[in-house]
């Protein structure tokens, strides 16, 4: 099984290029702390090189810049290529199947340059809200009063069921 999964931070703004074929790929470097702290006290961090293919690329493209914080889950890959000194370089990859921002929305405000949304920008919307149904028992089950006008009783022969 070949899965990774990673929370760190985008180091730099993505760039996005197209293959000759028209396949979009996107390539960014995502810095990971350390669970272990080094003598000093302070955080050490890994840098993974990652990439997205097709709509994801286009999508972090669009939407993610420097600093943002992202979930990201995947798979290895490695490759190998000649230098121009003859030596064998091997480069390992995370191959992106998912990319979550994690940055919460009040941090992306300060951060990108909203004249490129695709959203209006009136800082007084407000999301709908959502009223669940009553839940009179203890299964989480909407409750209905038999005194409801909307229900009727219903009755419904043995013969006249298909099963």
């Amino acid at each position: 099984m070949n899965k990774v999964f990673l929370t760190g931070r985008i180091t730099r703004d993505p760039e996005i290029r197209y293959s000759s074929t028209g396949v979009a790929m996107l390539s960014f470097s995502l810095a990971v702390d350390r669970q272990v702290r080094d003598a000093s006290g302070a955080r050490q961090a890994d840098f993974f090189n990652c990439t997205a293919f097709r709509n994801q690329a286009e999508f972090i493209s669009r939407y993610i810049k420097k600093g943002y914080m992202l979930a990201v889950e995947g798979r290895l890959q490695t490759r190998t290529y000649q230098a121009q000194d003859g030596s064998n370089r091997y480069v390992t990859d995370i191959i992106c199947d998912q990319v979550e921002n994690l940055t919460p929305r009040q941090a992306q405000d300060t951060t990108r340059d909203n004249s490129q949304s695709p959203f209006p920008s009136n800082n007084n919307y407000q999301a709908p809200s959502y009223n669940p149904p009553r839940t009179d028992n203890n299964f989480g089950a909407p409750s209905y009063n038999s005194n409801d006008d909307d229900m009727q009783a219903i009755n419904i022969d043995d013969d006249e069921l298909p099963f």
